[in-house]
């Protein structure tokens, strides 16, 4: 696929995803957010690919939305293209879905791990739609800010759901409501990103994390590890947890894949794991997040 916003590279089992507005400082668009989506889908939809890598061009990772438009930036009903572009995402109980929210869902899906590596400013949506990723870097330079009371709006892209189970729910009204702007060391402190590297050596500790996974596991274990862990955050009770767990170890604990991870490790060899995650993903593992009925 063809990108304009965005590029998205595979080599090795690893996607790189890099925002690429550069000039904008990578401003989240509706072209952007769609180009994210199907980023996604194909990087699931390829069972060569073991992690995915989200970046941005130049000198930040992404200012927030494309303020372009003034101070109809956010209001669907108003008469331009960008508004008619709002409600291209689909509704949600008769309004247009936020785009924020729809690619963080989408990554929420993502049967693949996500590291996030922030090589400058993130704002807004910029962090937001980040939150459902599974591990997030930050270079020294890299900012924040949840800056939505700021502008008259409120967080979107879910990130009233995963902003406090990341961080806590003191840390995150702080940050939404004064909607400062705060360094890596802060967001660090504040478990939003869980390593702060030099700049030149951002790229390299992500690659590092995503060769790790893609040399070393099942990508079933990780598909379904990753579902369970996010999906267990709101379950009632550990009970839950060892109900599939405990499907999970039978079902898996039989497969091709464990297997070779037990005799691979007798042999002290590395292990060659037939599996994959487009034919052989379970179907007694619930889908996470799961979807509104109405």
């Amino acid at each position: 696929m063809t990108y304009e916003q965005i590029t998205c590279e595979t080599a090795d089992g690893i996607t790189t995803i890099t925002l690429n507005r550069p000039d904008a400082l990578n401003a989240f668009t509706h072209v952007m957010r769609d180009e994210l989506i199907a980023a996604f889908d194909a990087a699931d939809a390829d069972d060569e690919v073991r992690a995915v890598i989200v970046t941005g061009a130049g000198r930040g990772f992404c200012a927030g939305a494309d303020l372009s438009a003034g101070a109809d930036t956010f209001n669907a009903g108003a008469d331009d293209e960008r508004a008619k572009a709002r409600w291209a995402a689909g509704e949600i109980d008769g309004v247009p879905r936020d785009g924020g929210g729809t690619v963080a869902l989408r990554i929420a899906e993502s049967r693949k791990p996500v590291i996030v590596a922030f090589n400058g400013p993130a704002v807004g949506v910029g962090v937001t739609m980040m939150l459902p990723a599974d591990i997030r870097l930050a270079a020294e330079s890299a900012r924040f800010g949840l800056v939505f009371a700021r502008r008259g709006i409120v967080p979107e892209a879910a990130s009233t759901w995963f902003l406090p189970r990341v961080v806590g729910i003191s840390q995150a009204m702080e940050w939404v409501a004064t909607g400062r702007i705060f360094d890596a060391r802060e967001a660090l402190s504040g478990r939003l990103v869980s390593h702060v590297v030099p700049d030149d050596d951002l790229l390299p500790a992500a690659r590092g994390i995503a060769r790790e996974i893609a040399d070393n596991t099942s990508g079933i274990s990780v598909a379904v590890s990753r579902q369970l862990l996010w999906g267990m955050l709101s379950a009632d009770s550990p009970w839950e947890a060892h109900r599939l767990d405990s499907k999970a170890i039978n079902g898996l604990g039989a497969s091709p894949d464990a297997a070779e991870g037990v005799e691979a490790f007798l042999a002290k060899r590395q292990a060659k794991f037939p599996m994959r995650v487009s034919a052989d993903y379970p179907d007694y593992i619930p889908p996470w997040p799961p979807r509104p009925t109405a």
